[in-house]
């Protein structure tokens, strides 16, 4: 029987990345096996799974043992452990890499997001982890905050590969694209190659309908009609797919304009939408809704292990990314009505994005540090 994962690539051209990573994973062989029987085509890392993985076992312990009697620094052990991580996984993926042209096969990790709102800090780390990882498949992180759109510019125009992360609102995505759009034009105009510069900007989406949904239950609460109410409840767990929808209409409109096509003459590639967040959350909704309802080419879906799971069991691969496009623009029509402000929603999921991947980073520190401390003791007992 075939497997849809592999079948979303085959026919319909989107890449099925993982979100996830361990070392355990690359060392025995894991992610090889999710490349070759799932088709799993790259790897987005971030600090909560980072987190969770450096403190959920041993995995590391061998190799931050090495590094305290090495004499690093207990602030720069995670730099050392994700490097590690990364270079494997690229190299891993490296075949897909060079299979698809320089294309797919991208591994990612985040700049720090305490630096989420500070540009020139974002455009230094970003060129720090390019220049320490060294690998052609890596994908560099960056918020598309207001400060971070700037960052994410210049780093593309200097060549690094970037993954903008962290977007809920269909402006903050416009505006990233017209930053990819001008770092091209930048490269081209100083005489620089083009066709090996990669990005992708990751469209968040259950986060959506867990914010929409509660403000829309608020409502249902006190309705003040049953026809109201059915209404209101219509729109529930729907408007994230209707908003990733419209996102992916304006990335065709973007990427069909003759301004696009003059870049792709010199060998620019599209940035393509990658949809992030994409495990349900709410166990009323389908465990494979936010892949199901946004398959279509030329785009990229990272998903959970659980998710892949699900989806190699009981997916359908067919196109339904731009279907019922109008019904789409519908449901954010009603939800305005409702009285809810999309825009209020997004600007809040990004902000708590950005604060939930921080504490992220203050638990690896800690985890790390508490790892290197019971490493030392045992060492000076010794």
């Amino acid at each position: 029987m075939a497997n849809p994962m592999v079948e979303l690539y085959e026919k319909q051209r989107q890449s099925p990345w993982l979100d996830f990573i361990r070392r355990n994973m690359l060392e025995d062989g894991g992610l090889r096996r999710y490349a070759e029987e799932d088709g799993i085509r790259g790897v987005t890392a971030n600090p909560t799974i980072f987190e969770k993985a450096i403190g959920a076992g041993d995995d590391y312990d061998a190799q931050i043992a090495d590094l305290v009697r090495q004499g690093v620094p207990t602030a720069a052990l995670f730099e050392h452990l994700a490097i590690t991580d990364i270079q494997h996984a690229c190299d891993i993926l490296r075949p897909v890499y060079d299979g698809s042209g320089g294309s797919d096969g991208f591994v990612s990790i985040e700049v720090s997001p305490e630096k989420a709102f500070e540009t020139q800090a974002s455009i230094d780390e970003a060129k720090r982890w390019w220049k320490n990882i060294e690998r052609p498949n890596l994908l560099v992180k960056i918020p598309g905050t207001e400060e971070g759109i700037p960052a994410i510019e210049e780093c593309l125009a200097a060549g690094v590969n970037i993954n903008i992360t962290l977007l809920f609102a269909i402006e903050f995505y416009e505006r990233v694209m017209e930053a990819y759009l001008k770092a091209l034009e930048r490269r081209i105009a100083a005489q620089q190659d083009v066709r090996n510069l990669n990005s992708v900007a990751s469209f968040f989406v259950s986060r959506v309908d867990t914010a929409t949904d509660k403000r829309l239950e608020a409502k249902i609460a006190s309705a003040s009609s049953d026809a109201e109410k059915r209404k209101l409840e219509s729109l529930l767990g729907k408007v994230a797919v209707a908003n990733a929808k419209v996102a992916y209409r304006r990335f065709q409109e973007v990427f069909a304009s003759e301004r696009f096509k003059r870049l792709q003459r010199q060998g620019a590639k599209l940035q393509r939408p990658l949809w992030a967040s994409t495990g349900t959350k709410n166990p009323k909704y389908s465990d494979i809704l936010y892949v199901q309802e946004l398959i279509g080419p030329d785009t990229v879906n990272t998903m959970p292990p659980q998710t892949i799971d699900a989806f190699r069991d009981h997916g359908v691969v067919r196109r339904t990314v731009d279907e019922d496009y109008d019904g789409a623009l519908r449901v954010l029509d009603d939800l305005r009505e409702a009285g809810i402000s999309l825009r209020e929603v997004t600007d809040e999921l990004q902000r708590e994005g950005v604060e939930a991947f921080s504490r992220s980073f203050d638990g690896i520190r800690n985890t790390t540090a508490e790892k290197a401390d019971r490493i030392r003791q045992k060492v000076s007992a010794a």
